[in-house]
């Protein structure tokens, strides 16, 4: 009986493929729990300057002063005083693979990430817990004037640009965990891109939490100047443990005029993992931005990226899909707020419910009264492979000029035994044909993806999806 169960668990684990544990990586490790002698003593560590020891201060007694979110799934069981807030795999960041330390770099083999760069991507950025582990961007692109590294060292390299963009988006009394984030950030991407200068290839970063218990907090900082593009690519997992982790990450992106902004996320944290996470951007005049957001795993996920449209005939774009299968709450969306003439958004959300797992969408359209002519779309459609499974869809849509429209679009369907059927006496197998109709749902968001992510995104559905027959 024993080893049977022993086999059912290795089974249940082997179906998440980054699961993997190279084991403990710690130059530096703060002890758990969070208070003011922590965040001095990190601040301390990191070398920062006075304001941003006084903006971390400000943030964890506004933190402690805020309520949990009162929508969503229920988070008061989180206990902030079990967590190592900052952790440090190595002595800082190296520029190649084979400087790392043995276990880090054989977790990023594993996980593909040096053959991706040098396939794929114009520079690379590695997070391991809490610190940048690896930066690398191609000579020619840095010869524009293009900057790729992480906060901590913009803060240092780049001060003064830095703190005219830093927490100007999302400040640390937006909500409980962009103050938890404001309080211990560490690493992350900052990216600039000068006026004119347009990349071909994505940038990527690769955050990775390996520490049982351990927080990550990294802090996303975007300016793209105008007349400009960028496609930036993030990818995450942890192992799998049997306490959870929490990701509570702040992303703030700056869109100039005209200029185009792509944000792919394929997110594949572990079950294990609390991922909280707060994503907003403002677009100037004739400017474009788009979230490609993919979240599978994670034990609960919150998150909504938004567009402020600012400038007139701004346009913003989410194209998401969520999977939820047993004792994952997806609680996923997006918000598109638009204040200039002539704005347009589109909102398209994908969410598939399994095996009793919970998926909802919850989202803004907001048009205010100044965005006159102005229109919105909200697309939200959910496909539930059970009767144990449950999605809501809850938007909320406002328009407040008589000349601007929004339109909402809900579907909330299963797959009929007729479908099935019809696939199946082509030779197919129930399995394969039930895989077929969720990757035929999805393939308005796939189709969006890099190729290489593409085929990754639906192998990962099809394991997460075995055992959903029958």
């Amino acid at each position: 009986m024993k080893k049977l169960k022993q086999e059912a668990e290795i089974k249940e684990i082997s179906k998440y493929k980054y699961g993997f544990n190279e084991g403990e990586v710690s130059k530096l490790k703060l002890d758990k729990g969070l208070n003011e002698e922590i965040i001095r003593k990190m601040s301390a560590i990191k070398a920062e300057p006075e304001w941003m020891l006084n903006f971390r201060l400000d943030s964890l007694k506004k933190f402690f002063a805020m309520p949990q979110p009162s929508f969503g799934p229920d988070l008061s069981f989180i206990d902030f005083q079990d967590y190592y807030y900052y952790t440090v795999g190595t002595d800082g960041f190296v520029s190649k693979w084979t400087d790392l330390p043995d276990k880090i770099k054989n977790t990023y083999d594993r996980l593909g990430i040096p053959e991706s760069e040098k396939n794929f991507f114009a520079g690379i950025n590695a997070q391991w817990d809490a610190s940048p582990v690896y930066e690398q961007l191609q000579s020619e692109i840095a010869d524009l004037g293009v900057i790729f590294t992480d906060c901590d060292t913009a803060l240092k390299k780049y001060p003064e640009l830095f703190r005219q963009y830093f927490a100007k988006l999302v400040s640390n009394h937006d909500n409980k965990y962009a103050a938890l984030n404001s309080a211990v950030w560490s690493g992350g991407t900052f990216i600039y891109i000068p006026k004119g200068v347009k990349l071909e290839k994505p940038l990527q970063a690769y955050f990775r939490i390996n520490f049982q218990q351990a927080g990550q907090f990294e802090r996303t900082l975007i300016i793209v100047e105008d007349d400009a593009e960028l496609h930036y690519v993030e990818g995450c997992t942890a192992p799998i443990y049997s306490k959870d982790n929490l990701h509570a990450a702040i992303v703030e992106i700056f869109v100039g005029k005209r200029s185009s902004v792509r944000y792919t996320t394929v997110q594949n944290w572990s079950d294990n993992v609390l991922n909280l996470v707060t994503k907003r951007s403002i677009v100037e005049e004739d400017g474009r931005m788009e979230w490609v957001d993919g979240n599978i795993g994670s034990r609960i996920n919150m998150k909504y990226p938004a567009c402020i449209l600012k400038g007139d005939r701004s346009q913003g774009d989410t194209i998401s899909i969520a999977v939820a299968k047993k004792g994952v709450y997806q609680d996923a969306g997006s918000r598109m707020i638009h204040l200039g003439k002539e704005t347009k958004s589109k909102i398209v959300s994908k969410s598939i419910t399994f095996q009793g797992g919970t998926a909802n969408y919850r989202g803004l359209a907001y048009i205010g009264p100044n965005a006159i002519n102005s229109k919105a779309r909200v697309e939200c459609d959910t496909l539930i492979l059970d009767n144990q499974s449950h999605s809501d869809t809850i938007p909320q849509n406002k328009v407040h000029n008589n000349q601007s429209q929004i339109e909402h679009e809900a579907t909330v369907s299963k797959v009929s035994e007729e479908q099935l059927f019809y696939l199946m006496s082509r030779g197919i197998s129930e399995q394969e044909a039930l895989e077929l109709i969720v990757m035929g749902f999805l393939e308005p968001f796939t189709k969006e993806l890099p190729l290489e992510y593409a085929v990754e995104l639906n192998q990962l559905i099809k394991m997460d999806m075995e055992g959903s027959v029958g």
